[in-house]
């Protein structure tokens, strides 16, 4: 009997392709919702009634290409659970992360089928939203994971609970973000409900934690720095801020300017990006800061 094996080289290729998906499908959700298009295919799982296939028109059309990409993320899903079964050598923790990823999309299927049958309802758009920042945290860690020999250790246990406290106030920013976004005028269709706040205070609590986590990836960089952090640290560390205030900017400007659809889908990839990138340093963090240094012997000259 021939039994199929993947190399950890190609797993790690299939867990990157997992990773793209995940990140299109906020990106293509957030296309869903800016241009109106939330109610174009007005059921589910088919389109309209009983056509699968969505009809000609721009808006059923955008939703449409949306569950597409929905069906190519659960074709990569299966393809991480397979892999890590037939990955040689096999290990435990890999095949645990690739179900969490099959549990996350089964419960996005089935509260994207909510959101549709109850017309768009924000609470539930935000927790479509943060399942899918649930699903990046997933895959992030699956990639690293499937990048190293062994499973991660840490070593530094001060940088590890100022990365826990990094992954923390990032969380609030993007969900403070998503109320901000609940409240707003891009709510998928024309009748969709939106949250009843004032958007101006929103954004003031949502621009005060990005303020907050600005002022800590630069005091984080520094203590790094100061520190003779390994590079792919720093790194990390630099990349982080970078992404940061380049979302910082995007969001003062697109408040400033009514909020054009373009500048919210920019904010919208750039949130998926800087999850990312956090939990990348979040997981550089807890490994060693400062390098091994080589052991030097003395040696002893035989005549």
């Amino acid at each position: 009997m021939i039994h199929a094996q993947a190399s950890p080289a190609t797993y790690r290729k299939i867990t990157v392709g997992a990773l793209v998906l995940l990140t299109l499908i906020i990106i293509s959700g957030g296309a869903v919702r800016l241009t109106g298009s939330g109610l174009g295919c007005p059921d589910w799982p088919a389109c309209d009634n009983d056509q699968l296939i969505a009809p000609l028109e721009v808006h059923a059309m955008i939703e449409f290409i949306n569950r597409i990409i929905t069906g190519l993320v659960s074709a990569i899903v299966i393809a991480t659970v397979l892999g890590s079964h037939w990955r040689v050598p096999r290990r435990v923790d890999l095949i645990w992360l690739s179900w969490g990823l099959v549990t996350g999309v089964l419960a996005q299927i089935i509260l994207g089928g909510l959101v549709v049958l109850y017309e768009l309802p924000p609470m539930l758009v935000i927790g479509h939203f943060l399942l899918s920042m649930l699903l990046l945290w997933n895959a992030v860690i699956l990639h690293w994971r499937a990048s190293a020999d062994t499973r991660p250790h840490r070593d530094n246990h001060r940088a590890h609970w100022l990365g826990n406290a990094l992954v923390g106030l990032t969380s609030m920013v993007i969900i403070t973000g998503t109320i901000v976004t609940g409240a707003g005028p891009h709510g998928g269709d024309e009748k969709a409900e939106r949250i009843n706040v004032t958007i101006r205070d929103v954004a003031q609590i949502h621009g005060t934690t990005v303020v907050a986590l600005l002022l800590m990836l630069a005091g984080l960089m520094l203590w790094l720095r100061l520190r003779s952090a390994p590079e792919h640290v720093q790194f990390w560390s630099r990349t982080a801020l970078g992404v940061a205030l380049a979302q910082g900017v995007i969001g003062y400007v697109q408040y400033f300017t009514g909020v054009p659809e373009l500048l919210v889908g920019i904010h919208i990839a750039g949130a998926a990006l800087l999850w990312i990138v956090t939990v990348f340093y979040w997981l550089n963090l807890r490994g060693p800061l400062v390098a091994p240094q080589p052991i030097v012997t003395a040696t002893t000259i035989v005549p």
